[in-house]
């Protein structure tokens, strides 16, 4: 009895751990891992400010470095290019991985000696860099970022743009972010499409960008979105929202809206390293502007999101839809089937109905937070018996026009219909039969909730 109890012990501390593990890894933070693409090409040669502008990238670089030295969660890396041959002639495959990923501590002190062996000497291959840089960062889970540090232009006749974009779209790097020292007007919009543009045209807004493009790595950032009613108050909840990457238009987040214990929006953790447009899946969707997340702060984004429900009711067994449409475009918004509630933002909208015969509704308008409710009679039923397979149809009469509702289509002799009341008539020709006389037509009237039983002869 004593050792059965003792297994159970173990069991149910075997089971404890194994839990407590899978809790501590869902929890467990990616590390933020930034690698240092270093311009060292012939052009970092040229005065800037109070010197060679290899001398001040070097000198702010290896500061900015010192102040991560106690940022936990973080590694650095460096990897330099121009820097091994000498132009000419030139060499589009000068660039090196200078120093892997280190903790920021051991970084710091080690990037100031390899930044004092680097010489500016070659031509300057930025997409092949940031091609190589990609396969630089670890597969395990992390923020990856790259600054891009530069004072030139691609050189070797590679698309920069197209290789961040294609790392960034497969997850393998978020946005780099580009600091242009000393560029001119000219290369900027060259770089500009690689990732977030700074320009530093002088040694302070050099300094300036790093902490800024840094805060974007390490600053706890939070934001929430308002779903605002008519009022612009933000009482809408329980709706699907998806963030996208502007840079790469792909899905960043995906998450359902909802209101924390104090009745107000809940706040998200969101990577600022990102701008994003944000969808709300309401009917029909609503999309924000282009969403910058400031770093450090709490942003908040609105989206009017006004809604009221939407219902049509019918006693009927048969399972109908009706479409939504907009009453501009006429483009469909939903489909929603009957006896069910479904929210809408506030507006007009057009319904048709998939009924037999079908009904259309125009300008029909959703208020917020009222129940649009629209009440047909019950359908009934009709059993057609055709004395033979044959062609023609149900018509509803419409005053002194009668509508194709239902066509014959000469493979069946019976066809069972739920209709909705109203004045209906058979028209009908056997198949067998070549001359026009040979047609018949019946007339019948659908009831509530009543069965008819229509013979052909």
């Amino acid at each position: 009895m004593i050792i059965k109890k003792l297994k159970i012990l173990l069991i149910l501390f075997g089971l404890f751990c194994s839990s407590t593990k899978s809790f501590s890894q869902v929890g467990t933070k990616p590390i933020n891992r930034i690698l240092f693409v270093f311009d060292a090409s012939q052009s970092m040669l040229g005065r800037w400010q109070s010197g060679r502008k290899i001398d001040i990238a070097k000198k702010l670089l290896s500061s900015i470095t010192d102040s991560l030295k106690n940022i936990d969660n973080l590694e650095l890396a460096l990897r330099v290019y121009g820097h091994q041959r000498g132009y000419p002639p030139q060499d589009c495959d000068d660039t090196k991985l200078e120093l892997n990923f280190l903790p920021s501590s051991v970084f710091a002190d080690r990037i100031k000696g390899k930044l004092s062996m680097i010489k500016a000497k070659g031509t300057t291959p930025i997409a092949k860099s940031l091609e190589a840089a990609a396969n630089d960062f670890p597969l395990e889970n992390s923020r990856n970022i790259i600054i891009l540090i530069t004072d030139g232009k691609e050189e070797c006749g590679m698309d920069p743009c197209a290789v961040s974009r294609l790392f960034a779209k497969k997850g393998i790097i978020l946005k780099p972010f580009v600091i242009g020292i000393g560029l001119d007007k000219s290369w900027k919009e060259n770089l500009d499409c690689v990732g977030t543009f700074f320009d530093a045209s002088n040694e302070r807004d050099f300094s300036n960008i790093l902490n800024i493009v840094i805060s974007h790595v390490i600053d706890n950032t939070t934001t929430q979105v308002n779903l605002l009613d008519s009022l612009d108050m933000p009482t809408e909840t329980n709706v699907a929202l998806t963030f996208y990457d502007n840079f790469t238009d792909i899905v960043k987040y995906n998450f359902i809206h909802t209101m924390n214990s104090m009745g107000n929006p809940d706040t998200m953790i969101i990577d600022p390293v990102l701008r994003y447009k944000v969808i709300a899946h309401t009917i029909p969707p609503v999309e924000s502007d282009i969403i910058t997340i400031n770093p450090g702060e709490h942003t908040i984004i609105p989206l009017k999101t006004p809604q009221g429900k939407l219902r049509i009711e019918i006693n009927t067994k048969k399972d109908y839809s009706f479409i939504v449409k907009d009453i501009n475009s006429h483009k469909t918004i939903n489909l929603q089937n009957i006896n069910t509630t479904e929210n809408y933002i506030t507006g007009s909208y057009d319904i048709e109905l998939l009924t037999l015969p079908r009904q259309y509704y125009k300008n029909i308008r959703i208020n917020q937070n009222q129940l649009t409710r629209i009440q047909l009679p019950s359908t009934g039923l009709v059993n057609i018996l055709l004395p033979a397979k044959g062609y023609g149809g149900v018509y509803l009469k419409n005053g002194d026009k009668i509508i194709e509702i239902y066509r014959f289509n000469g493979e069946s002799n019976q066809y069972k219909l739920t209709l909705l009341p109203g004045k209906y008539t058979v028209i009908y020709r056997a198949k067998s039969s070549k001359k026009y006389i040979y047609t018949n037509e019946k007339s019948f009237i659908i009831k509530s909730g009543k069965s008819q039983l229509i013979k052909i002869y």
